[in-house]
C-alpha cells in the first residue's frame, strides 16, 4: 500500500510539473529583458539631487545663526540666539531675575567729569573681552559735551567698530541735581557720586542697569553682576571694609540724630560703628525698585553732618542715605588694586595708568602720571594715534 503510493505521487508530480518554470526561454525574448535589467534614471535628475544637497549644504553658513544651546544647560535646549539669550544666563546661575531688559540688552552706564578717552578705551575693552555676550552689552558713556562731541564719539568707534556705545550729555542730570540742591551748599556736591542714582530719571529705558566708575579696569562678566537677584532692593554695591562710617562722621552727633530725628532714611535701630562704606565704583540698580528719595535723603545728610568740610569724595551723606537700603555684593566685585591681580580673586581693578582728573574747583584739568602698567593689556591697538596720546 505505501508502495503504490508512492509509485502514484511520483507519477502525478510528473504529468504536473510545468516546464516553462526551468526555462527562462519559454517567456521570451522581451519579458526575459525586462527581470534582468532595472530602469535606469534619466541623469538630468541625478544632477537636480545634487545641486539640491548642495544648496542645502551652504545655506547653513550663508544664513545667520538663530537658535543656540548653552553649554551650561544639561538638557542641551535650543533657544532664540537673542531674545532668550539672557533668560539662559539667569537661568544658568539659578536666578530667573536677571533678565537685562525685555530685549536682552546689558546696559552699562559711566559717567566722567574731565574727560579721558583713554580710560573709556580701557573700560570698554575689557568689560567687552570679559563677557561671554559682547554683542548684548550696550554702553551709555555720560561725557561733558554729550553728543555735540562727535569726534569723541567717533574716536571711540573706530577703535570699537562692532560695539553698542552711546554718548549722553551731563546738563540734564546735573540740572535735576541742581534744582534738588536750591539753596544748598553747592561745594558739597560730587556729581560723578550722584549721578548713577539720578540717571534713570531722565533716562526711562535705564530701567535696570550696571554702572561702572571710568576708572576701573574689568576682568569678571558684566553678565553674572546683572543676573543677582536684587530681591526687594534697588541697589547692590560692594562694600570697602578699610573705610569705616564712624572714619567720617561724628559718633555722638549720628547718635542724637539716630534717637530723634522720624525720617524715613534714618535707621530705626542704632549705627553699627564699623559699618564698611560702601563703593560706589560698581553698582547694580534697578531703578523700577527704588523709592526715589535717595537726593532728598543725601542732602539732608549734608546738612545735619556739615557735609561741606568734609574731604571731597568722602562725604559720609551718600553711605548714611543708603545705610541699609541696599543688598551687599560679593567682595569679589570690590574694585582693588592692579598690584595684587595675581593674589586676589577680585574680579575688577583700580586703572593705573595716566589720566586727566580735574581740578578740586572744576576750573581745569591736569594729567596724573601713571602708577602701574595693568592697563596697557587692555589698550587697544593704535589707541595712541587714534585717541591722541
Amino acid at each position: 500500500m505505501g508502495s503504490s503510493y508512492l509509485q502514484w505521487r511520483s507519477s502525478a508530480t510528473n504529468r504536473r510539473t510545468p516546464q516553462t518554470a526551468h526555462d527562462p526561454n519559454s517567456l521570451g525574448p522581451q519579458r526575459t529583458q525586462l527581470m534582468h535589467h532595472s530602469p535606469t534614471p534619466k541623469p538630468i535628475f541625478q544632477f537636480i539631487a545634487f545641486g539640491l544637497i548642495l544648496f542645502l549644504t551652504f545655506l547653513q553658513f550663508l544664513l545667520p545663526a538663530t537658535h543656540f544651546r548653552h553649554p551650561s544647560d544639561p538638557f542641551r535646549n535650543w533657544l532664540p540666539l537673542h531674545s532668550n539669550a539672557s533668560n539662559m544666563r539667569a537661568s544658568s546661575n539659578g536666578n530667573s531675575s536677571g533678565r537685562e531688559d525685555e530685549n536682552g540688552i546689558l546696559h552699562i552706564v559711566s559717567w566722567m567729569d574731565c574727560l579721558d578717552l583713554r580710560l573709556l578705551a580701557v573700560l570698554a575693552n575689557s568689560t567687552l573681552s570679559a563677557s561671554r555676550y559682547p554683542d548684548l552689552v550696550h554702553f551709555h558713556l555720560f561725557i561733558p559735551k554729550g553728543d555735540e562731541d562727535k569726534v569723541s564719539f567717533f574716536k571711540l568707534k573706530v577703535l570699537f567698530p562692532h560695539s553698542n556705545l552711546e554718548i549722553h550729555g551731563q546738563e540734564e542730570v546735573k540740572q535735576v541735581i541742581r534744582t534738588s540742591f536750591s539753596g544748598a551748599n553747592h561745594s558739597i556736591i560730587n556729581f560723578e557720586e550722584i549721578a548713577p542714582f539720578v540717571i534713570p530719571s531722565g533716562h526711562k529705558f535705564l530701567s535696570k542697569f550696571i554702572y561702572l566708575s571710568p576708572n576701573v579696569i574689568v576682568k569678571g562678566r558684566v553678565e553674572q553682576l546683572i543676573g543677582v537677584d536684587l530681591s526687594t532692593y534697588a541697589i547692590a554695591v560692594a562694600e570697602d571694609c578699610s573705610k569705616r562710617l564712624d572714619t567720617y562722621v561724628n559718633w555722638d552727633v549720628l547718635d542724637a540724630i539716630q534717637r530723634s530725628a522720624s525720617k524715613p532714611w534714618v535707621s530705626e535701630t542704632p549705627y553699627a560703628k564699623n559699618s564698611c562704606m560702601p563703593d560706589l565704583s560698581v553698582l547694580l540698580i534697578d531703578a523700577r525698585k527704588s523709592e526715589n528719595d535717595f537726593l532728598e535723603a543725601f542732602l539732608w545728610w549734608s546738612k545735619v553732618l556739615n557735609s561741606s568740610e568734609r574731604s571731597r569724595g568722602r562725604n559720609p551723606a551718600t553711605a548714611l542715605a543708603l545705610y541699609n537700603r541696599y543688598l551687599k555684593l560679593s567682595s569679589s566685585w570690590l574694585v582693588k588694586d592692579s598690584i595684587l591681580t595675581v593674589v586676589t580673586d577680585s574680579l575688577i581693578f583700580r586703572y593705573d595708568g595716566p589720566k586727566t582728573v580735574c581740578s578740586e574747583f572744576g576750573d581745569g584739568a591736569a594729567l596724573e602720571s601713571d602708577r602701574g602698567n595693568f592697563w596697557l593689556e587692555y589698550l587697544p591697538p593704535m589707541s595712541d594715534r587714534i585717541l591722541g596720546s
